[in-house]
């Protein structure tokens, strides 16, 4: 893990191979949870949990660069977080993702502007 001058960590969430094209995983850090999708045109990551109910979307199936959920079959584009159809309503957040290597690494707000955030609230 290292960290970026513009406030964001990068994470190594998995090895490059550990994804086939069209699948997603599911990738846990520091108490939150995320999914970790590999498309044709490269990696993408978002919030783990469905933004409808309680359920992980890497048990969900990713098809034409959508994410079902496994719970609702609420889809997601993958790419923009944006819903699609019912019952998700809410978007999806995204990261960015570079891969370095063999690994694919997440971009999370490092803790100093997560807390620079919480005190300008």
């Amino acid at each position: 893990m290292a960290a970026d001058t513009d406030n964001t960590t990068w994470v190594v969430a998995c090895a490059v191979d550990d994804i086939d094209e069209e699948d997603v995983l599911r990738f846990d850090h520091e108490g939150a949870s995320y999914a970790v999708y590999r498309l044709a045109k490269g990696f993408h990551a978002s919030d783990g949990w469905c933004t409808h109910e309680q359920a992980h979307l890497a048990d969900g199936f990713v098809v034409n660069g959508e994410i079902e959920c496994p719970l609702h079959q609420g889809r997601f584009d993958i790419v923009s977080g944006k819903p699609l159809s019912p019952p998700v309503c809410v978007k999806l957040k995204t990261y960015p993702v570079r891969v370095d290597g063999r690994s694919v690494l997440i971009g999370l707000a490092a803790a100093g502007a997560i807390d620079a955030a919480k005190g300008a609230t």
